[in-house]
C-alpha cells in the first residue's frame, strides 16, 4: 500500500514537471515563431520610417531574437508577461479576462456534453430502449462526429438567423467581458456552447457505448447476472463504474479538444475568449500577447490532463500510472 502510494505521488510530481515543461515549450515556440514572422503591430501605425524605427527601438523590437527571448523569459519567471503592442495594456490583464470567458464556455460545453454523451452511451451500450433507438443514436453520433466545429458553427448561425430565436452576432466585444456580465447575458452562450457540445457529446457517446459493452462482457458482471442481480443495479452500480476507466484515460485529451475546438467557435461567433484574442494577436503580430495566450492555453491543457489522470486513479486505484 505504501509503495503504491509512493508510486502515485512520484507519478504526480513527474506529470506536474512534464506539464510545466510543456507550458514553457509551447509559449516559447509561440514567442519565437511570432518573432520570426514578417511584420508587427508597429508597422501598421502609418507614420514615416523614422517614427517607426524609434518606436521599434523603444519597444526593444530591434534587438536580436536571442536577446528578446532572454528578456521575455526572465520576466516570465517574475510572472510578468509584458505589454501588448496592439492594446498597450498588460498582457496578464488581457489574457486573464479572456481566459475566464473561455473557461465559462468550455466548462459549460464539457459538462453538458459529458452528461448527454455518457448518459446516451451508457443506454446504447446496454441496448436500453431497443435496437432501433440505439441504432438511431449511433447514426446521429456518426453524423455529428463528421462535422468540423466551423461547419457546426455556421449551421447554427444560419438556423438562428432564420428563426430569430437567438442573437446571431455573438456576445458584443465592446460591452465588457467579466464573468458577472456574461452571466447576465446567457442567451449569447447558447449558440457557441451548442457548436461545441454537439460533436463532443457524439464522441463521448461512441466511447462510452463501447466501454459499457466491454464492461457488461466482463466475467464478474456475467457472474453477478447469474446470481440474479437486477439489470438496473448491474448496469449503473457495477458496469458503469468499470466503463469509466477507459473513458477517463482519454478524458484529458477530450478536454484539450474542447479548448482547441472552442477557438474556432469563438472567432466565428464573436465570443470574447482566448481564441478570439489569439486571432487578433496573430493578425497584429503582437509578440507578447501571442506568447501570453499560448502560455495560458497550454496551462489549461496541462491542468486538464493532470486532473483526468487523478480522476482515473480514483475510479480505478489498481491501474498503475504510466509515465
Amino acid at each position: 500500500m505504501i509503495a503504491g502510494r509512493r508510486s502515485t505521488e512520484t507519478f504526480t510530481v513527474w506529470r506536474v514537471a512534464q506539464g510545466l515543461l510543456f507550458v514553457l515549450l509551447v509559449s516559447s515556440a509561440a514567442f519565437v515563431l511570432t518573432r520570426l514572422a514578417p511584420g508587427d503591430d508597429v508597422d501598421a501605425i502609418g507614420a514615416n520610417r523614422a517614427v517607426v524605427t524609434a518606436e521599434r527601438h523603444r519597444l526593444g523590437l530591434d534587438q536580436p531574437l536571442i536577446v528578446q527571448y532572454g528578456d521575455w523569459l526572465s520576466r516570465l519567471f517574475r510572472l510578468d508577461l509584458g505589454t501588448s503592442l496592439k492594446y498597450q495594456r498588460p498582457v496578464a490583464t488581457l489574457v486573464a479576462t479572456r481566459a475566464v470567458n473561455t473557461i465559462v464556455l468550455g466548462g459549460l460545453a464539457l459538462a453538458l456534453a459529458t452528461v448527454i454523451g455518457v448518459g446516451a452511451g451508457t443506454l446504447t451500450g446496454a441496448r436500453r430502449g431497443g435496437a432501433a433507438a440505439s441504432s438511431g443514436v449511433a447514426a446521429a453520433s456518426v453524423v455529428l462526429l463528421s462535422l468540423p466545429p466551423l461547419v457546426t458553427s455556421y449551421g447554427l448561425l444560419l438556423i438562428a438567423a432564420v428563426t430569430g430565436w437567438l442573437p446571431v452576432g455573438g456576445f458584443p466585444l465592446g460591452a465588457g467581458s467579466s464573468l458577472a456580465r456574461l452571466l447576465d447575458a446567457p442567451r449569447y452562450l447558447v449558440l457557441p456552447a451548442l457548436a461545441i457540445v454537439l460533436p463532443l457529446a457524439a464522441s463521448l457517446e461512441r466511447l462510452q457505448s463501447a466501454a459499457v459493452r466491454e464492461a457488461l462482457a466482463q466475467p464478474s458482471i456475467r457472474a453477478a447476472r447469474a446470481r440474479g442481480l437486477g439489470e438496473d443495479r448491474l448496469l449503473w452500480k457495477h458496469a458503469f463504474r468499470l466503463s469509466l476507466a477507459p473513458l477517463l484515460s482519454v478524458y484529458g485529451m477530450i478536454a484539450a479538444a474542447v479548448l482547441s475546438g472552442s477557438f474556432a467557435v469563438e472567432v466565428v461567433m464573436a465570443w470574447p475568449g482566448l481564441g478570439a484574442l489569439m486571432y487578433e494577436a496573430l493578425t497584429a503580430r503582437d509578440l507578447y500577447l501571442v506568447a501570453g495566450c499560448a502560455l495560458v492555453v497550454s496551462t489549461l491543457l496541462a491542468i486538464s490532463i493532470l486532473l483526468a489522470d487523478v480522476a482515473l486513479r480514483i475510479v480505478d486505484p489498481r491501474r498503475e500510472p504510466q509515465a
